[in-house]
């Protein structure tokens, strides 16, 4: 993936009637573990005839659960490391506040989530990808008084400030760069080179970065394996960070991950212009982000393009 890139094509519009959950499932089979299969059954005032491990799941593991009384469910089971009612929290408020298809929550508690289950695959056509251009370029005219939001949420397994400001430039600094180089440092995977040289850019970012017209609402973790789709139109999108912020942070990761191309920047650009500067300057400073949470997270395999980004700028 370079460092900029040239986007063009042409958009379409999709009406989709949202019904459930489905992540590309994997024929394979789940034996749960007695307490959690009543559990459940309980809750949900069924039997479990069935359960298959689903696709994804790199933090937690997610089941898709058949139930003899109707149709299946989505089970994501936590491991102990954060807290499962923090995603359903932000599942619910994009249902509340936006148009993207997000899976209906069921239950939540700290190591449990059911949600709906929702009929696609993974795989962006170039129908999928103008739709999808649609859908986040009316997600992103959803303002705020702040950048940030009410209560702290997650990405990943890790928790993501959100402490209210004014300022977008301080925000960024202070509570997505400064944080996740810390926590990239504890993680033991951040050379301590690299850790200054972060942290020196940081202190300068306010050369490159421009205060937004106003904070909008991002879905905070949009790639492939997140998206949903059937028909050629986007069904579901799945496992959100959200928060209110500059909308290129949402672009940057997508493009960052090869998941927005030419039908998506087309479609989006129909309602949020794009000026030459996000992919030469914005992006690789926004992919910073989550590239130290994948650091983090994964380890060393992304020490290289956080160096590139920084020899970029001459750090």
């Amino acid at each position: 993936m370079g460092m900029a890139q040239d986007y063009i094509g042409g958009g379409g519009r999709c009406q989709v009637r949202f019904i459930c959950y489905n992540q590309a499932a994997a024929s394979e089979f789940v034996r749960m573990k007695p307490a959690l299969k009543q559990k459940i059954e309980k809750l949900l005032g069924q039997k479990i005839v069935r359960a298959r491990r689903l696709s994804g799941g790199k933090v937690s593991p997610v089941v898709r659960l058949d139930l003899d009384g109707g149709g299946p469910i989505v089970a994501k089971l936590g491991r102990g490391t954060h807290d499962l009612t923090i995603e359903a929290y932000m599942l619910n408020y994009l249902r509340q506040r936006s148009c993207l298809p997000v899976p209906e929550v069921f239950h939540a508690e700290e190591n449990l989530l059911l949600m709906a289950y929702i009929d696609g695959a993974t795989g962006l056509d170039a129908g999928s990808q103008a739709h999808l251009g649609e859908l986040l370029a009316e997600c992103h005219q959803i303002a705020w008084d702040s950048y940030g939001l009410e209560r702290d949420t997650l990405i990943g397994p890790f928790g993501q400030p959100n402490r209210p400001s004014e300022s977008w430039i301080a925000f960024f600094r202070e509570q997505r760069l400064l944080y996740m180089i810390d926590i990239a440092r504890q993680s033991g995977h951040l050379p301590r080179g690299l850790d200054m040289r972060l942290k020196r850019f940081a202190e300068k970012v306010d050369c490159y970065l421009i205060e937004p017209p106003a904070p909008s609402l991002i879905h905070g973790d949009i790639w492939r394996e997140n998206v949903l789709v059937r028909g050629g139109c986007v069904v579901g999108i799945l496992d959100p960070a959200l928060y209110y912020a500059h909308h290129e942070m949402e672009l940057a990761y997508m493009v960052l991950f090869d998941t927005a191309g030419g039908d998506f920047f087309a479609s989006y650009r129909q309602i949020w212009l794009l000026d030459a500067d996000f992919m030469k300057t914005r992006f690789p400073i926004y992919s910073l982000y989550p590239l130290l949470v994948h650091l983090a997270y994964f380890g060393s395999a992304y020490i290289q393009r956080l160096d590139s980004v920084l020899r970029y700028f001459d750090f």
